[in-house]
């Protein structure tokens, strides 16, 4: 399985991740999200998407660490996960740029466009590397 999870730039960026080493992905307070994060498993690759600004996948992390209660929720109830850069894109693919590949007009990220979290199949993984270089 692959994932997707968005990031304001301005509040967390890929620079900031590859510069922490890893992260806890935590905050996420929309059910559907937290069920995908409870899903992640360790070892899973997303791609990290920044959102409001760039508009754009700039990076590959993997899970590094399954789900746990979220530090952040003072009532314990949502999860986060630990995350850790793999590598960034040649190019970043730009949410334009998905959005006009026909290969990907089913995304899950283009069906629920709000969420933090989203599931990528295979064949989406697939192409978006290309988009992005390899």
């Amino acid at each position: 399985m692959h994932w997707l999870v968005k990031s304001e730039p301005f509040k967390y960026s890929w620079d900031m991740l590859v510069r922490d080493g890893s992260t806890t992905w935590d905050g996420v307070r929309n059910n559907q999200a937290a069920i995908y994060l409870r899903t992640m498993a360790l070892g899973e690759e997303l791609f990290f998407y920044h959102s409001n600004e760039g508009l754009a996948v700039v990076g590959v992390a993997r899970v590094s660490g399954e789900h746990f209660i979220d530090p952040t929720d003072p009532k314990g109830r949502f999860p986060a996960v630990t995350i850790a850069p793999v590598r960034a894109l040649a190019r970043p693919v730009t949410l334009a740029a998905m959005k006009a590949e026909p290969r990907l007009a089913e995304m899950a990220m283009f069906r629920q466009f709000r969420l933090s979290v989203a599931p990528v199949t295979d064949a989406e993984w697939e192409v978006i590397l290309a988009m992005g270089g390899g």
